[in-house]
């Protein structure tokens, strides 16, 4: 036997009780005859009485709209969730640990990314700042994230990587555009100005080796026993965006990760939070403190960095943060054999690391 349950829209009842109030005042005020009088007393119960209907549909609306922007905000964090996926405590030999921090606490979204996937042409990451934060910067994240997953299987250096990024950048900025403002007529090759993504590009070989392109991000930090220094010091290329790349990209040699040693990768919402006296988040020494302690691995480090954050900006930061950590746990033995090609495909996810920071 079949039960048919009718279902009343749910936009039927969110009107049904304002129109219910309205209907109630007006009765009042056409059948009442206290709502006819001239007196103080009956003015101000009619008074009264609209009064409260009035508020009445204020708090209404303001629960509504309250109710849309939670859901709002859940969609964006579950796309989010999406898009910065958990990686892996393990990939291809590195312990890794990742996470990140909004600016839009509420949201939980940011305009961070980071990804790491092992390939044939050795493990290939990348850490990026999308200009901006909030649900708007979603979908640059998405198109620069995606970019990256396919190219870095496809492209055997990563001057190419960065190629496909740059084009997949201009595609969606120009694409955003023309939905924004449909009359403008913006030919396809029309650059939009004022957005901009800062990336960083690694690649780590069998043998640590590390090879690296930089437009616009700062440096990581190599951590190699105690000592705590910038991976490179040379000047970065422009933001992707707002200028052309160069003709020539030839990825930079910054030395090697070597067996214990570990890289701290981050976004500029780091280096710049700000105490309540203005003074910025000193990266470099939390890091010496961190190295300091016992055991040191990618999880403790992003703990550590994470609580030194949080108290110095009170929780209070102004941009988005991000963190990754990847330590090379290779053993000499396994750094000198060639690995052969590591996954064309993403390795499954163990002991996943999260994406936002609680």
């Amino acid at each position: 036997m079949f039960r048919i349950k009718a279902r009343v829209p749910r936009k039927v009842l969110a009107m049904g009780l304002p129109t219910a109030w309205g209907a109630m005042a007006i009765t009042y005020k056409l059948t009442c005859p206290l709502a006819q009088q001239d007196s103080l007393g009956a003015r101000l119960v009619t008074g009264a009485v609209f009064f409260a209907v009035g508020t009445g549909l204020i708090l209404h609306v303001r629960q509504a709209l309250l109710r849309e922007l939670r859901q709002v905000r859940k969609v964006a964090g579950a796309a989010q969730s999406a898009l910065l996926r958990p990686l892996p405590a393990r990939i291809d030999g590195l312990n890794v640990a990742a996470a990140q921090l909004s600016a839009d606490r509420s949201a939980c979204v940011g305009g961070d990314l980071y990804e790491v996937i092992a390939t044939e042409h050795g493990v290939r990451a990348v850490m990026g700042d999308v200009r901006g934060h909030g649900i708007a910067a979603i979908g640059t994240v998405a198109a620069v994230l995606g970019s990256f997953r396919e190219a870095v299987h496809d492209e055997p250096d990563l001057g190419r990587v960065l190629r496909r990024l740059d084009r997949a950048l201009a595609r969606h900025l120009r694409e955003r555009a023309r939905d924004e403002h449909p009359a403008s007529g913006l030919e396809p090759d029309t650059p939009v100005a004022e957005e901009f993504v800062t990336v960083l590009l690694l690649e780590i070989g069998p043998d640590g080796e590390i090879t690296a392109l930089n437009c616009g991000h700062p440096w990581p930090y190599l951590l190699s026993g105690t000592s705590v220094e910038p991976l490179a010091r040379a000047d970065p290329l422009p933001p992707l965006g707002p200028f052309p790349l160069p003709t020539e990209l030839t990825p930079l040699p910054c030395g090697s990760l070597l067996p214990g040693d570990s890289l701290v990768l981050y976004t500029d919402g780091v280096e710049d939070a700000r105490d309540a006296r203005g003074r910025f988040f000193p990266l470099q020494a939390a890091l010496i403190g961190a190295v300091r302690n016992d055991p040191i691995n990618p999880q403790t480090i992003l703990r550590t960095l994470f609580t030194a954050l949080i108290r110095h900006t009170r929780g209070r930061q102004a941009d988005d943060i991000a963190l990754l950590v990847l330590r090379n746990d290779r053993t000499r033995l396994q750094c000198s054999q060639p690995s052969g090609a590591r996954g064309t495909a993403r390795p499954a996810t163990y002991n996943p690391q999260p994406t936002n920071h609680r």
